[in-house]
């Protein structure tokens, strides 16, 4: 076998085992931007990435060393790349419908462990074979560059240094730079032309032209044509805004009544803007009740802080039913932040810092009346905003007197749910704590503070309230009101499975959910389901 003149320096072999590195580390981090607007970009989610494509990369590696073994052919090698590269280019166009198709077989099949098992399955089928083929780079690089023992150590130690500065630099630069500015499918298909450009340069450097790579080519311009969109609700046709952000999937959509803003294809709604200014029919109104709490009607001034402002929506309501207070947000995402002033109406007079809440209390001084933690996002809850130490915080930040208020959004039934561990938590910190669970939907308000005349004061500030509407919303709040009593589920900065707990309410949540479907399927058949879906 004649060797090609391009290899005979090994400085290619090096370059392809650093494209080979940033490739995988870009994959990885845009598998975890694909599968978060379906399943959430929480822990587990991540450890299912992680964990599958190490799984991939072992197993590429074994299969890489034994071929070298048996036939040392660099051409082989860069085959694979060329494969591995149309699979990848291929991603932003099917790995959508794939992970919808999985989902619902897999709401159908699966009694426990939906998010596990859907996003299992969505690796394995998306993401397992390329990086595969990519698991079998460094292998075979071994094989193909040492050429004398004196020197093998030196060589190694070279590709293995090449693939490490190629995975830091794949590590930031999808990130940093490529997801935030052009989005998850085009980084894809950034680094499917990277690979198919490594492997076409290395064929074109001899004779033989193999016909892989002109259909990688093809793929690839045919993946830019259609699978350059941003758009994960494939389904919908009418959405206002949709796109990413370096923390979140964003999906502005409108109606006749209302703006409302997602950051998660098939859970919930994270805030509203309702166009005739009324109450939002959401769990911001049940969360009014703590300017009440705290004797908004009594004082001049109230300050108020929330930590997870998301478009602004309890900032709005406040803003619009009381005249006397002054309010700051906290908001980690900053496009969330722009598009609150785009598209929600967001007063410009509230001053909104994009920071982690935790790390902005522990960088405030101020104090102030009232606290809303509105942080939590399906399965996605902070752990470092869940803890009693955290909660210690926000009570060193509350005047006397002073409310804390939090949306929980996934009321549990069972014993040790996620509720109930914020809940005593909590309990843990202040001495008086109220719940009121939200009608309709499966939020639950949690109200908390050191003054024992907090129930008192909410009666008689909402006697002293004109607006009707916001009465009659407050008397709802009153008669379904509970002292909550804790118990000794507690989070700490050192244990705080919020993970695995959401996880658990997320699946009764799905199973109430499809147990509608079921019977339909079961009764009618298929297509009396998709007749139903229609």
């Amino acid at each position: 076998m004649e060797k090609r003149k391009i290899l005979k320096n090994k400085a290619y072999l090096y370059l392809t085992e650093f494209f080979a590195g940033m490739s995988v580390m870009a994959v990885e981090l845009g598998a975890s931007r694909l599968l978060a607007p379906y399943f959430s970009s929480s822990q587990i989610v991540w450890t299912i990435v992680i964990g599958t494509i190490m799984i991939a990369m072992a197993l590429g590696n074994i299969y890489g060393g034994r071929t070298a073994d048996k036939n040392p052919d660099p051409d082989r090698l860069y085959k694979r790349i060329i494969i591995a590269a149309i699979w990848i280019a291929l991603i932003p166009v099917l790995g959508k419908y794939i992970i919808m198709g999985i989902s619902a077989v897999m709401i159908f099949s699966v009694n426990s462990n939906f998010l596990i098992w859907a996003a299992f399955a969505s690796c394995m089928i998306i993401f397992v074979f390329p990086l595969f083929l990519l698991g079998t780079v460094t292998p075979s690089l071994v094989k193909y560059a040492v050429s004398d023992l004196n020197d093998n150590g030196k060589t190694v130690g070279f590709l293995n240094a090449s693939n490490t500065i190629g995975s830091i630099i794949g590590t930031f630069i999808p990130t940093f730079v490529t997801i935030p500015a052009v989005g998850v499918s085009i980084t894809f298909l950034i680094f499917a032309a990277i690979l198919l450009a490594l492997a076409v340069i290395y064929f074109a450097s001899g004779k033989q032209k193999p016909i892989r790579a002109f259909v990688g080519v093809i793929v690839l311009v045919v993946s830019c044509v259609v699978g350059h969109t941003d758009s994960f609700a494939f389904w919908e046709d009418d959405l206002t805004f949709e796109g990413e952000s370096i923390y979140n999937y964003l999906q502005v959509r409108e109606d006749d009544n209302a703006v409302y803003l997602s950051t998660n294809v098939l859970f919930g709604v994270q805030s509203v803007y309702v166009k005739d200014e009324s109450l939002s029919g959401m769990y911001y109104d049940y969360a009014m009740a703590a300017p009440f709490m705290a004797g908004v009607n009594e004082k001049d001034n109230m300050d108020v802080l929330i930590l997870g402002m998301g478009t602004g929506t309890y900032a709005t309501q406040c803003d619009r039913y009381f005249n006397n207070m002054t309010m700051e947000g906290v908001e980690i995402d900053q496009d969330i932040t722009d598009l609150a002033v785009e598209y929600f109406h967001l007063s410009e007079d509230v001053p909104v810092y994009t920071y982690d809440g935790r790390a902005y209390l522990n960088a405030a001084d101020k104090t102030y009346d009232v606290i809303m933690v509105d942080a939590y996002q399906d399965i996605t809850i902070p752990f470092q905003m869940s803890t009693v130490e955290f909660f210690t915080m926000v009570k060193e930040h509350l005047n006397p007197g002073g409310v804390m208020v939090i949306n929980m959004n996934m009321r549990g039934s069972e014993e040790g749910n996620i509720n109930q561990y914020l809940s005593d938590t909590v309990g843990n910190v202040f001495s008086e704590v109220y719940t009121v669970d939200c009608q309709n939907n499966t939020n639950r308000e949690l109200f908390a503070s050191d003054n024992p005349d907090m129930i008192d004061t909410f009666y008689k500030n909402v006697t002293l309230e004109e607006n009707a509407d916001l009465v009659d919303m407050m008397n709802v709040v009153k008669a379904d009101l509970e002292k909550y009593v804790p118990g000794d589920y507690l989070m700490t900065d050192d244990k705080a499975p919020v993970e695995l707990l959401g996880m658990r309410v997320i699946d009764d949540l799905i199973a109430d959910e499809v147990n509608y479907y079921k019977e339909i399927y079961e009764e009618e058949g298929l297509q009396g389901l998709l007749n139903e879906v229609r």
